[in-house]
């Protein structure tokens, strides 16, 4: 099936010429990019359709509110394009385009002129990851690295696979729900997973399904193919205001993505991005839209976490009572804080940790409780535990 892809909001026919020059100035600052497969879903009779709202520009957007890199990616930045947040996992950003771009995205700054945090050439990237043996799993990223050709793609994913201490390669993507036909239609893709077992590695696609419409018969086969090719499926997204705040509709995409073997990995909570007030909930509303969703679920399709991924590590809320919320560290860029527990007082209206206020926890949780600015004396890499991946204390 021919796709074509769109970077302009007069080439959207659903949209009246009144919408369109209304939300002109939200696309000059946050780009806009579907294609014709994605825009064929949705019901432009109703405006709020949840796949319209993905993709098409709010007003509200240009809100003040935020800020471009709100987890801190730029202090885990040791080589442009490769970050190293947590001790046996390592991110390369291989491109900086999508098959579509999420209006909540938290990237939004790789589509902006002035970004260089994306990197087409990862030799410095995969260098990296071959100087330190800690790092087992690798996260080629972007960006959609299936916006890539299957031949760039492959020479990176074959070169990191074949890195002896990397054991995991996994994939992060929202192709199967934008263009699925990228994948259907690929048989030099579906070799891929082949070629990374063959260097003793395994693939996994991390996908990105927000809502249950986007399991369409060809999305729901190209995850058939990948998986009969060797791939591991998983999926991850945030709860987004309007898309999937429902726990009616988060039950039934985890219900159905499991009985396509692709199950939650993660359900996270908004990041407070730039431009992306419209889309957000508070915690307190995240967490009971979330336990209210897997309430109901087989095992297999409740094993997801609902956490924050903060500057200071991923965060699980594991409960909410009238007085406090209760986290944990489920990853830590400090190691020693993984698993430490994390109390704040109840905040009905907060939307990440930093607007909470913590009444116990390690000093990482503490400390980002009090300011909100970036960390400008952040040096993560010299105090590192240097620990091979054989050895007992790796985590």
């Amino acid at each position: 099936m021919r796709v074509r892809y769109y970077t302009h909001l007069s080439q959207l026919a659903g949209l009246s010429e009144r919408d369109r020059r209304r939300l002109e100035p939200v696309s000059e600052r946050y780009a806009f990019r579907s294609n014709s497969y994605y825009l064929g879903l949705i019901d432009w009779d109703d405006p709020g359709d949840p796949l319209r709202r993905l993709v098409v520009p709010d007003p509200d957007e240009l809100r003040p509110w935020g800020e471009l890199d709100p987890s801190g990616e730029a202090h885990y930045t040791p080589v442009r394009g490769c970050q190293h947040k947590y001790r046996d996992t390592a991110l390369l950003l291989a491109n900086e385009v999508c098959g579509g771009n999420c209006r909540y995205c938290f990237r939004k700054r790789l589509f902006m002129s002035d970004n260089d945090d994306a990197a087409l050439d990862t030799r410095a990237g995969v260098a990296y990851i071959a100087e330190h043996p800690e790092i087992t799993n690798v996260l080629i990223t972007g960006g959609d690295p299936l916006m890539l050709s299957t031949r760039r793609l492959a020479a990176v994913v074959t070169a990191v696979a074949s890195i002896p201490h990397v054991r995991i390669v996994r994939i992060g993507s929202k192709m199967a729900a934008f263009n699925p036909f990228r994948i259907i239609e690929d048989l030099e893709l579906l070799a891929l997973p082949g070629e990374v077992r063959e260097r003793g590695a395994q693939l996994y696609l991390m996908n990105h399904f927000d809502h249950p419409r986007e399991l369409t018969p060809a999305a729901v086969e190209a995850l058939r193919l990948l998986k009969a090719a060797g791939t591991e499926m998983v999926n991850q997204c945030p709860i987004v205001r309007g898309i999937n705040d429902d726990p009616q509709t988060l039950a039934v995409l985890l219900r159905e993505l499991s009985f396509v073997g692709c199950p939650q990995y993660y359900v996270f909570q908004g990041r407070p991005t730039a431009g992306n007030e419209p889309f957000e909930v508070s915690l307190v509303a995240g967490f009971h839209i979330f336990a209210d969703a897997t309430r109901g679920l087989s095992g297999l399709a409740k094993r997801a976490r609902f956490a924050m991924s903060h500057r200071t590590g991923k965060i699980e809320v594991t409960a909410i009572d009238e007085r406090f919320i209760y986290m944990k560290y489920h990853r830590a860029h400090r190691t020693k804080d993984t698993g430490r527990a994390i109390i704040a007082r109840r905040d009905d209206a907060a939307c990440w940790l930093d607007e909470l206020e913590v009444v116990a926890g390690p000093p990482a949780a503490l400390g980002s409780a009090r300011r909100r600015a970036p960390w400008p004396d952040w040096r993560p890499f010299p105090a590192w535990e240097r620990l091979a991946p054989s050895d007992p204390a790796c985590p």
